[in-house]
């Protein structure tokens, strides 16, 4: 990130804003939205960053782009970005305006990763388990990562839980490595 403290304070005005205007749920979906076109479409982030495109420039293509697409409030809070030139700094609020929805709202986002896809039941039952553990609304992410070969990768609440097969496996090659069993002879 690049200014976490400016992310921070800005997702935080908006939030206090749309709560005042009853629209939380409407940016909550705006931002995410966001999210999505920024990690889908790079070109949308360079623009933002670019310091040779005037910000007239960039009001009209944002809202050429987002009309229709996000809530008046949300283009509004963007031409202000545009105006007081921190633009640049989209991608993290957007994130970050997340994050605090998240803790507002008392969700938890939790990842799982997986060899192979899950199915919805055991799906099911993972949220189950670790929403109990923690006592909070669980969003959970899915990944598939061929390269653990087995188990699963569970973060949560910024721990990380790993039972995978790749994991066992590097943690047998480095026992192998050092081998206790072996004497040092000098």
């Amino acid at each position: 990130m690049q200014n976490p403290r400016l992310a921070s304070r800005y997702a935080k005005s908006l939030i206090d804003l749309v709560q005042e205007l009853n629209q939380l749920e409407v940016v909550h979906t705006d931002m995410l939205f966001l999210q999505q076109v920024m990690k889908s479409n790079p070109d949308v982030v360079s623009l933002l960053k670019s310091p040779i495109i005037k910000a007239d420039k960039k009001q009209k293509i944002l809202a050429a782009v987002l009309d229709g697409r996000v809530s008046a409030t949300t283009l509004t809070f963007i031409n202000l970005l545009v105006n007081k030139a921190r633009e640049s700094n989209l991608p993290e609020m957007a994130i970050e305006f997340t994050r605090q929805y998240n803790v507002l709202k008392n969700i938890s986002p939790v990842k799982i990763t997986t060899a192979t896809p899950l199915d919805a039941a055991t799906l099911d039952v993972i949220k189950q388990k670790v929403a109990a553990e923690s006592n909070q609304q669980i969003q959970l992410e899915t990944a598939v990562n061929p390269a653990l070969i087995g188990g699963f990768v569970l973060e949560a609440n910024d721990r990380l839980f790993d039972a995978s097969i790749l994991r066992d496996l590097k943690d047998i090659k480095q026992q192998f490595n050092k081998n206790i069993y072996v004497s040092d002879i000098r």
